[in-house]
């Protein structure tokens, strides 16, 4: 399946396109983050990555998700 990775520092937002359902969870709750007009339309570095965290985790298709960054 398909994957595009948007890091930001401590967490990188996963966007799978196949299992988005364009509920626009997204847009409504990080405007700055989310724009389908935009390219890329993910623009992680615009909010913290605990704002990010909060919204990924009510994205209602799972298509987005997140991995935390480990320092090496």
């Amino acid at each position: 399946m398909e994957t595009h990775e948007y890091p930001n520092g401590s967490i990188t937002v996963i966007w799978r396109p196949q299992k988005c359902i364009h509920s626009a969870v997204c847009v409504k709750m990080l405007p700055k983050v989310y724009n389908p007009k935009d390219r890329p339309w993910i623009k992680a570095e615009n909010a913290t990555p605990e704002e990010l965290k909060n919204q990924i985790d009510q994205c209602p298709s799972g298509a987005l998700s997140y991995k935390f960054n480990i320092k090496q």
